[in-house]
């Protein structure tokens, strides 16, 4: 199957809420779980498997630890600075904002986007720590809702039986801020309030290939749907 062609004539009236393109576009995938659900591995994966079928995709993490704003959340993470809550949630939205344009005119330009984490772990995170719930939503308002989310649910006790060197491998923080049991419990409450009708959520507790599988199958839906003329919208501008 090649995706190369991955354009389509489509009109768009510029209706409320709605990015105009003027044709066919790549999706923008986005991967949220827990640490250590696997959630580099499996979108390292999908983008080799996109890139076999010949659709142009890029794989892109957040934060993005290469700009500006990304390191002072990596210094931040690795507990080399302190910062209040509410500064550090504000920077990792800044994070996404630093990219929201490049991401719009990849989209634009036919390339699917396969992100590692988003606003929801933004949102999650810092609501998990105590931070007012619609406030950390607020600054991510107006930035490109993704046309899927693909949730690697797994049940936090099991992340205790995770070695840090196989937590690395799969995107894990290692022994960063936010690994503990008890705050990762708190997270994935925070999480099932965000979902919406774009989640897809896939059990992680299965192996490796069958959670690909799943993955692959959702994606190939949502490059179809893009291509057939779905427009791009906002995130949470209702």
């Amino acid at each position: 199957m090649d995706l190369r062609n991955c354009s389509v004539k489509m009109e768009s009236e510029g209706a409320e809420k709605k990015v105009k393109l003027s044709s066919s576009r790549g999706a923008l995938i986005v991967l949220e779980g827990l640490d250590r659900s696997g959630k580099t591995s499996q979108s390292t994966k999908l983008l080799s498997y996109m890139e076999g079928l010949g659709c142009p995709a890029e794989l892109w993490r957040f934060p993005d630890r290469n700009t500006n704003v990304g390191q002072m959340i990596s210094s931040y993470l690795s507990n080399q600075t302190q910062l209040d809550d509410q500064t550090i949630h504000l920077l990792y939205s800044a994070n996404r904002w630093e990219k929201r344009y490049l991401m719009e005119d990849k989209l634009k330009s036919g390339t699917t986007l396969v992100i590692d984490r988003y606003s929801y772990s933004g949102v999650a995170f810092s609501s998990a720590k105590g931070l007012d719930f619609e406030w950390c939503k607020a600054p991510e308002k107006g930035l490109l809702a993704p046309d899927v989310v693909l949730y690697l649910d797994i049940p936090p006790e099991t992340l205790l039986y995770v070695p840090l060197q196989k937590a690395a491998e799969r995107g894990g923080y290692g022994g960063e801020r936010y690994e503990r049991l008890d705050f990762q419990k708190k997270v994935e409450e925070k999480y099932q309030a965000l979902r919406d009708p774009s989640w897809k959520i896939i059990d992680a507790c299965l192996s490796m290939e069958e959670v690909q599988k799943q993955l692959r199958e959702h994606v190939m839906d949502c490059i179809t749907s893009c291509k057939n003329g779905k427009p791009l919208s906002q995130l949470w501008l209702y």
